[in-house]
């Protein structure tokens, strides 16, 4: 039964391969006996002609007989129409007709526009409805043609490769997070010439055969009076087309209530891939995209251009409204860089697609594009700025009631050092921001006050500006809004950070809190040529004036009183005769001090090496002499005694050894010296 049934498929594909072969041979047959095309194309030129002529001179409305070429005509093309019906319908799928053999094309092309000035100029009703109903079908085999070859790019002819990385990559902890962690280094900036710009990533490979057929498709359209139908269908496939290789180089649309309730980490991962995408889009596949009209459409450039602003718009728009929807989350310190990502990739790829849409005389589309643009740079700009202010508030309402163990540095001081560090290098992009926000608000507060109302952040702004003019006066020149956030932001840290060093106890642990945090900012500014710029030297110099203060504080809390212990006053007698045991308790006196900071001291944390150094140094340079002196003039009076080595137990390299041990962060259990 099986090879009964093998038998039968193979009978009936031979007589199918029969039937196909004999059509052709039919049609050949046909074209054979019917008058040649070209002397068709001749007399129906003829008759089109005098059909003119007779309506001008005449005016006569009368019915003529249709002559024998345009019966010729119509049967030369409805066999060519016949004959491609069957070329694509073989499979039963949509596949283009139109290209496979450029001589029959071009007679096609010949007669399609014989039949569309027939349907024009021919007086003969029933003459006219036949050349309609051919023309009809024709415009149906075209338009069907064009849907193919658009859609088997869409399908085969997308060749991905992946777009340049992005420029920055700019994810920065929580403050939370911070406060429980050491120091983060600052993720490096990409730098932007390494971007190929060459790079073709995906573009739109149609093949030259494939253009040229497009071009005679559409240009035969249009010319006949379906203009907006091929407009249409280019411009849907086309999107279509875009929207898969957005979705290839990893970008989807994404509603905006999925935006908004998506977690922090996972929309800090649609932002990169947007700012890649985008940036992408609009300085490779937009000219790309361009080219591939200007060739299709190269007859009709107005209306290559107006596909294009269509596209163009409605791609950015797509862009734009998931910029305003991120812009609705909850604004927070660690979501500024990739906000100001979004915000450099809309100030730097956006305008000049809107300009070239402007000269491409698709004015309102431009208007409408720049109005959504403004729009989502404006909200961006809101949303950058309110993450300052929520630093501030952080800083502002840190109320921790524990110290930080031996002095180190405080987390939020690492982290706020590190944020603006980061921050300075979008300085450009921020000092644009802050001047944009504070001009809208210039002009809102004036429009306020004549209202007599003020908002919130108007009023802060005002008054943070207002504040800087009136303490800068006299300085040249002014500072900018954005130095003034950063000085705030400064102002309140060192605030946060006196008001913690309150929590010590032991005044010189206080000393050592504050020149820690102190060294570290001064550090954290000269290190960053920005940051340096926007606080200025007289900033610097002022924080290095109160780091001075600092150490002497120090210096006086824990040290004085242990040289006092080496001061030769109230040791001599009567007859300037020395008091062993007053000597002996001085001597006892100064180890047990020496040994208790020693012991304290040395599990304290100076994390600045230069700042360790010089609390080193200055406490040899204070401690040493006066130690070596005392001994060198007093020790020969109780050597002669018993028990000397009790009383003077360090040799002055042995305090310097042991001085050594100072603000390393470990308790040392037995203090050092010289055997």
């Amino acid at each position: 039964m099986d090879k009964l049934w093998s038998f039968s498929s193979r009978t009936n594909n031979a007589v199918d391969n029969v039937r196909q072969q004999w059509e052709e041979e039919r049609d050949e047959q046909l074209d054979d006996d019917l008058i040649p095309l070209s002397q068709v194309l001749e007399d129906v030129d003829c008759f089109l002609n005098n059909n003119n002529a007779a309506t001008t001179t005449h005016n006569s409305s009368r019915e003529e007989q249709v002559p024998n070429c345009v019966v010729v005509l119509h049967k030369l093309l409805e066999s060519m129409m016949d004959k491609y019906n069957r070329s694509a319908g073989c499979n039963g799928s949509r596949r283009s007709k139109f290209g496979k053999n450029p001589k029959n094309d071009k007679s096609f092309l010949y007669m399609v526009d014989r039949i569309f000035k027939l349907s024009t100029t021919t007086t003969t009703t029933l003459n006219l409805d036949k050349t309609t109903s051919i023309l009809e079908r024709v415009m149906f085999i075209l338009e069907n043609d064009l849907c193919a070859l658009l859609e088997d790019h869409i399908s085969k002819n997308w060749r991905p490769t992946p777009p340049p990385p992005p420029r920055k990559s700019s994810s920065f902890g929580s403050l939370q997070f911070q406060l429980q962690d050491h120091e983060r280094e600052s993720p490096k900036p990409g730098n932007p010439d390494d971007e190929d710009d060459e790079d073709d990533g995906l573009l739109p490979t149609f093949s030259p055969e494939d253009l040229s057929v497009l071009n005679k498709i559409v240009t035969v359209m249009i010319n006949v009076g379906y203009h907006t139908e091929c407009c249409m269908a280019f411009t849907n496939y086309r999107r279509i087309a875009f929207k898969t290789v957005l979705q290839k180089l990893g970008y989807t649309c994404i509603r905006m209530d999925e935006v908004y309730k998506m977690q922090w980490e996972f929309l800090e991962g649609e932002i990169a891939t947007w700012n890649r995408v985008f940036r992408h889009c609009t300085s490779v596949l937009f000219n790309a995209e361009r080219k591939l009209y200007n060739s299709v459409f190269s007859n009709q450039p107005h209306i290559s251009r107006a596909i294009f602003s269509v596209i163009a718009q409605a791609v950015i728009v797509n862009f734009l409204n998931f910029a305003q929807a991120v812009v609705l989350t909850k604004p927070s310190p660690e979501k500024l860089f990739k906000f100001l990502d979004m915000y450099e990739t809309l100030r730097d790829e956006v305008e000049s697609v809107i300009i070239l849409i402007h000269d491409d005389g698709s004015e309102q589309c431009a208007k409408d594009l720049g109005s959504e643009l403004a729009a989502a740079k404006h909200g961006i700009i809101e949303a950058i700025v309110a993450m300052f202010y929520d630093l501030e508030n952080s800083i502002k309402g840190d109320n921790e009631r524990i110290p930080i163990p031996y002095g180190a540095v405080h987390p939020l001081t690492r982290y706020v050092m590190n944020y603006l560090k980061y921050a300075c290098e979008y300085k450009a992009t921020l000092e644009q921001v802050f001047s944009s926000q504070y001009c809208m608000n210039h002009y809102l507060y004036i429009d306020n006050n004549n209202n007599k109302g003020t908002s919130t952040t108007t009023t802060k702004i005002q008054e943070k500006n207002t504040s800087s003019e009136d303490q800068e006066l006299d300085e040249t020149p002014k500072k900018s809004p954005f130095v003034v956030q950063l000085m705030t932001i400064m102002d309140l840290l060192d605030v946060n950070t006196e008001r913690k060093s309150k929590l010590y106890k032991d005044p010189a642990l206080r000393c050592i809190f504050l020149m820690n945090n102190g060294r570290y900012i001064v550090q954290k500014i000269k290190g960053c040529d920005d940051l340096h710029e926007s606080m200025g030297d007289n900033w610097c110099r002022r924080m290095q004036s109160s780091l001075r203060l600092h150490h002497k504080s120090y210096q006086r809390e824990t040290w004085s009183k242990v040289v006092q212990c080496l001061n030769p006053d109230g040791l001599q007698q009567q007859g300037n005769k020395v008091s062993k045991q007053i000597l002996r308790e001085r001597f006892k006196c100064f180890n047990s001090m020496f040994e208790e900071i020693h012991k304290t001291q040395s599990s304290w944390i100076v994390s600045d090496e230069q700042l360790q150094s010089e609390l080193r140094v200055s406490i040899c340079s204070l401690v040493i002499p006066a130690y070596r002196s005392f001994m060198g003039r007093f020790k020969h009076h109780l050597e002669s005694g018993k028990h000397a080595d009790k009383y003077i137990k360090y040799h002055p390299d042995d305090l310097e050894t042991l001085i050594d041990d100072f603000f390393v962060g470990n308790a040392m259990s037995m203090p050092r010296r010289r055997t």
